[in-house]
């Protein structure tokens, strides 16, 4: 009930201790509480590694980070997901490294889906896929600030291709309907531009496409990838909601930060599967723990 009303609610431990207290006379303190989450944090450890591994396989990852407070120091909350797993890791970097620790391998047999942060393009995988939803508000920017027409067309031609994405079947991705090469050569056309006496913010957004050109329309190519990273940002939000509530993690060594980590990924994958988070943590409570001797 405890990790429940932590992790999943969001609730901090002076609301847990009056909680308990006023419902069932329960005098708990913040200490029990804290060796509760962390004895639950142990015995998840088998789903979490087992989250991990089929977040590896995927045929579709989403990536995203946030910004998080552990002990007065800037830390990062790091997700992997796809549509029936989640897997969360807080971080003290926000850079490459910290996928190299939980996915060295890379994702070989996955479209990675991201924003443009730099970190998360140098990823070893199948392929990319570029956030569309963050290419569409660089483009209205430019359009409401400078009034450029060639950003006009192109935001028009990604609404065409996301569009397209919502219309198309299973099938279509085995035999490609002419409107996905239509689309592709348009794109290429307007890449093509001359566009040096372009503000010099467009310029630098043409050129990151230019660069990226093979992640712009992945999600035309393959069924499972969306064409936005939107499931991830939702996957990562909670952590602001948990700091929003509750406050900081206070732990200097990011330890709380990183046991709310590995329950939060397993309730979200619980919920990713319908099933019932509470009875999840009753199963994870009644699991003993092991401990090497």
């Amino acid at each position: 009930m405890v990790g429940y009303l932590s992790v999943y609610q969001s609730l901090p431990y002076n609301r847990i201790m009056g909680l308990f207290k006023d419902f069932y006379s329960l005098p708990l303190s913040e200490g029990s509480i804290d060796t509760f989450l962390e004895n639950l944090s142990e015995k998840s450890t088998p789903e979490y590694e087992a989250i991990q591994q089929q977040i590896q396989k995927s045929p579709y990852v989403g990536s995203d980070e946030t910004g998080c407070n552990v002990g007065g120091k800037n830390h990062w909350f790091h997700v992997w997901q796809n549509p029936l797993h989640t897997f969360i890791v807080a971080y003290a970097s926000r850079g490459y490294e910290v996928v190299k620790k939980y996915f060295q391998e890379g994702f070989s047999n996955s479209i990675y889906v991201s924003d443009s942060w730099a970190a998360q393009l140098k990823v070893p995988a199948k392929g990319h896929q570029l956030c569309m939803a963050h290419l569409l508000r660089e483009l209205t920017n430019f359009i409401l600030n400078l009034g450029s027409p060639w950003s006009k067309e192109m935001k028009a031609l990604f609404l065409s291709a996301i569009e397209l994405k919502h219309e198309m079947t299973e099938n279509d991705y085995v035999h490609p309907p002419a409107t996905v090469a239509e689309l592709n050569a348009k794109l290429d056309e307007l890449l093509e531009v001359d566009y040096t006496k372009f503000h010099n913010k467009e310029q630098a957004f043409i050129k990151r496409l230019k660069k990226h050109r093979e992640s712009i329309f992945n999600f035309l190519k393959y069924y499972e990838v969306p064409a936005d990273n939107n499931a991830s940002e939702r996957a990562i939000r909670n952590v602001k909601v948990k700091t929003k509530v509750s406050g900081v993690f206070r732990n200097k060594e990011g330890k709380g930060a990183q046991r709310y980590a590995k329950i939060r990924s397993t309730i979200d994958t619980t919920i990713k599967n319908g099933q019932n988070v509470y009875a999840a943590m009753i199963a994870l409570a009644n699991r003993k723990i092991v401990r090497a001797t």
